[in-house]
């Protein structure tokens, strides 16, 4: 007869694909490791799935593991929101991992505000920052990403957001930069330098390359790099000009040696955004969550 699955059963299988580890999951669970080796023996026989290979000192998931694991963690989290759904929650003795997928763009300084203020009240919550891979909302559905916070919307009837700011793009140069001692240089003092574009999909042109083409302009870039951090650092050891976030302009630019100034043109603003799966709408934890990063944020 199949060996059954239970909701502790899949509990194990979540910790084992979060940790690759026996030990280090029997950890999380509060279980010995005999108990938890045990329980990925019965995780065995009933995916008929190794589910953990050993690879080199440590272990792996399998393919069919991983293809698994956004299953299982939205099965858990509706478990969780079904039987808490009416709770009030006590943010000092919630412990869990919340996966959070952020725009390279807005890490740098949205990161630090929210584990601050999480930490602050929920020492037990672990916030586990993802990169964008796919801007699409399957990773939302299937619940390997618990929020998304990131520019733009999803026109999905099951997906819920909420703007949590809106952000103007600046100019950055090196302090000692001739260009750095203009309050707002001109379209055409800009075009006087080599720029870095920051563009996760690798694009040279952008907005600010139109508002010149208007003026009959015309900039060079140099270099497209993948983050406005990783523009910021080159800005800060060349002469180039680059495009950044103003929240990362003000918080990193005296540390970094940079200055920042408005652009001369009418560029659009970025809507920073908050998303998330309709089914955690009523999860306490999840609630606690949104309220707190939109606070902070």
């Amino acid at each position: 007869m199949p060996e059954q699955l239970d909701l502790n059963l899949l509990r194990v299988f979540d910790a084992l694909l979060q940790d690759s580890s026996v030990t280090a999951a029997a950890e999380r669970l509060h279980l010995s490791i005999p108990a938890t080796s045990r329980a990925l023996g019965r995780l065995r026989r009933a995916m008929g799935d190794p589910i953990l290979v050993r690879a080199g000192r440590g272990m792996a998931p399998t393919p069919f593991a991983l293809r698994t694991a956004p299953r299982v963690r939205s099965l858990l989290d509706e478990a969780v929101a079904l039987i808490s759904a009416d709770r009030e929650i006590t943010p000092a003795e919630l412990e869990r991992t919340f996966t959070i997928r952020i725009n390279d763009g807005v890490a740098a300084t949205l990161a630090t505000a929210a584990v601050e203020a999480t930490a602050a009240r929920a020492p037990g919550v672990v916030l586990r920052f993802v990169t964008e891979g796919s801007e699409t909302a399957e990773a939302l559905r299937d619940g390997s990403v618990d929020l998304d916070i990131g520019a733009g919307d999803v026109a999905a009837p099951d997906i819920r957001s909420v703007s949590l700011y809106r952000e103007r793009v600046v100019g950055i140069v090196r302090a000692d930069s001739p260009l750095g001692r203009h309050r707002r240089p001109s379209l055409a003092q800009l075009c006087k330098y080599p720029h870095v574009s920051a563009s996760r999909r690798g694009r040279a042109r952008g907005p600010l390359d139109e508002a010149l083409a208007a003026a009959g302009l015309q900039r060079q870039v140099a270099a497209v790099v993948p983050t406005s951090a990783v523009a910021a650092f080159l800005v800060a050891s060349s002469q180039y000009v680059g495009l950044v976030p103003q929240r990362l302009a003000e918080q990193f630019g005296e540390a970094l040696g940079i200055r920042w100034f408005p652009i001369a043109a009418e560029l659009p603003e970025i809507d920073v955004r908050l998303l998330w799966h309709a089914r955690l709408d009523a999860d306490p934890a999840h609630r606690w969550l949104r309220d707190t990063l939109r606070d902070a944020l």
